[in-house]
């Protein structure tokens, strides 16, 4: 395959970005798109150019650490992570728009690198259980609906890429507070900071400059975990609670 690939080159935070054209060539479809960038940079480099900068690590779709808005979309035209879109999604001679998230709370580090440590400190805020653990508890030591287990595990697969807010056109941060919230206030254990933790969780969210939610459904769009659209229903009932 033969593509144009047009990326943002953002030298540093303070500097001035642009979209710079490139042409890669001798792609493979079943290459993954970080590894298609691994080619263009190692051609910059052969070349004596600055590699273009961009986040990953497992590669495996788990740590969320390399998410890129791709033609529009946060992690490109399929319901995944970027590291495990394959270049068959697109055709021999495609241009491929490829930018950072973008968003108040996703400051530009370098080129397609943001800063993401503002979903870190939501967490912080509350996403967590003050309850002594000890060493692993008996199975079934603590009884569990079927229903609430199986809730707090779809909500507890969010792994933080920042997808929803990349893809909100408010740059809403409502789907992963959401999903910290339903991850821990429906489980026995969570119980104790029930409150506590929506009321933290959500002051930390609109500290950190995201937008507000409107119910537009893109966030669950683009999440590749699925996290489920009543998850925010479920934190603006907690939040209403909580707030009494």
């Amino acid at each position: 395959m033969k593509l144009t690939v047009r990326i943002w080159r953002q030298s540093g935070p303070e500097e001035r970005g642009r979209m710079v054209s490139y042409v890669v060539q001798d792609i493979s479809p079943d290459m993954s798109f970080l590894e298609m960038l691994d080619v263009l940079n190692q051609e910059l480099i052969t070349k004596g150019e600055e590699p273009i900068a961009f986040d990953h690590d497992c590669r495996e779709g788990i740590c969320g650490a390399c998410g890129v808005v791709i033609n529009g979309s946060a992690h490109g035209p399929e319901q995944t992570t970027t590291c495990q879109l394959h270049m068959r999604a697109f055709r021999d001679g495609d241009v491929i728009d490829v930018e950072p998230w973008r968003a108040t709370g996703f400051p530009v580090v370098k080129d397609l690198v943001v800063d993401r440590s503002a979903l870190d400190r939501i967490v912080q805020a509350g996403g967590y259980i003050t309850a002594p653990t000890g060493s692993a508890p008996d199975a079934h030591a603590v009884p569990v609906p079927k229903h609430d287990a199986e809730l707090a595990f779809d909500n507890a697969t969010c792994i933080g890429c920042g997808a929803c807010v990349a893809a909100c056109p408010n740059g809403s941060a409502m789907l992963f507070t959401s999903a910290k919230v339903a991850h821990l206030n429906v489980l026995p254990q969570g119980q104790p900071e029930r409150e506590q933790r929506v009321l933290g969780l959500v002051a930390a969210m609109d500290e950190e400059g995201f937008g507000g939610c409107t119910n537009t459904g893109e966030c669950v769009q683009s999440c590749p975990k699925g996290i489920p659209f009543a998850s925010i229903a479920r934190l603006n009932r907690e939040f209403l609670r909580a707030s009494r």
